[in-house]
């Protein structure tokens, strides 16, 4: 039987033409915008794409007119392809090329008989990983092609997907005193009320600060203080809290490092938002040294981590 994984993520404009497809596509997602009413929904997701892609495109140029998340899932792809030579390894954006449709019918081609679905969100929320799934399964549904489908939800607790975390901190410190420093774990934010409907996100963030946690003392990365916080709010509704930036008034340590921990890939979010938009408000603050970790992307220990989540799917 001829077996395909597919990695799945949320995209990013690979050009600064696609930026208003990537707002359209994901302000149409009913696991974005949760309102009932698909007409409200295409209302409310048309003005937020008609206000925000003029910004949206110029933080994209600032990072050389495109996302970095297709090019850090192709090198990804690549690695673990060159692990399992005997798979066809693929991706599938969400909100952006490739889309589903498109890969469904490479793997078509290539007479596969069953995909293994890896969304990339290390912790589950069905504004992610289920929007995700949802997108595929449609799409395949939609197709006439015949495949059986293995999913796997999230993997924060995979132990060599964290240590890729533990060795991209110390990357970033170097030989920098860790006491000198507070570290933030910095989580992408979600609406309170769709926590409040059910979602795990949060229980599963805090979880894996708790396992990193432990990790960091095992490694006797003895940081300061470690943190917990929430980026990217939009809108007036609340949303988990406490916000990084309330979180940075917080450290008296002049010393920060911001690892984002809701991303296995690195996007216009940890390079823009944490590196550049928040690097402006620590100094501002008076931070004397502020850092922000790399996320796994193609480290050798995540490739290994995607190896197992395939084969304990595949057992």
């Amino acid at each position: 039987m001829k077996e395909a994984i597919v990695l799945l993520n949320m995209g990013g404009p690979n050009n600064l033409r696609e930026v208003e497809m990537f707002l359209k596509n994901m302000f149409d997602d009913p696991n974005i915008l949760t309102m009932k009413s698909s007409l409200m929904r295409k209302f409310v997701g048309t003005m937020i794409t008609f206000f925000r892609t003029e910004a949206a495109q110029d933080i994209y140029s600032q990072l050389g007119g495109k996302s970095p998340i297709v090019g850090h899932t192709i090198k990804l792809v690549e690695a673990l392809g060159a692990e399992l030579p005997e798979v066809t390894v693929d991706f599938a954006m969400r909100y952006t090329p490739p889309f589903a449709t498109q890969v469904i019918e490479r793997l078509k081609e290539q007479k596969v008989e069953k995909i293994y679905l890896i969304p990339l969100y290390p912790q589950y929320s069905s504004t992610t990983t289920k929007s995700s799934l949802e997108d595929f399964e449609k799409a395949l549904h939609e197709s006439d092609m015949d495949a059986v489908l293995v999913e796997t939800k999230h993997f924060f607790e995979n132990r060599n997907y964290n240590q890729a975390i533990i060795e991209r901190i110390k990357e970033q410190m170097g030989e920098s005193r860790y006491g000198d420093f507070d570290i933030i774990f910095s989580a992408h934010g979600l609406p309170q009320k769709i926590v409040d409907s059910g979602d795990p996100y949060e229980r599963h963030v805090e979880r894996h600060v708790e396992l990193l946690k432990e990790m960091m003392q095992d490694n006797k990365m003895n940081f300061h203080q470690v943190h917990l916080a929430y980026q990217s709010k939009v809108g007036p509704m609340p949303w988990l809290k406490p916000s990084l930036e309330d979180k940075l008034h917080t450290v008296r340590n002049r010393g920060v490092i911001i690892y984002p921990i809701a991303f296995a890939i690195d996007n216009s979010e940890t390079d823009f938002e944490l590196d550049i938009e928040y690097r402006e408000v620590a100094q501002k603050m008076g931070f004397t040294d502020y850092r922000v970790c790399k996320c796994p992307n193609n480290h050798s220990l995540f490739v290994k981590a995607l190896k197992q989540m395939y084969e304990k799917m595949k057992s």
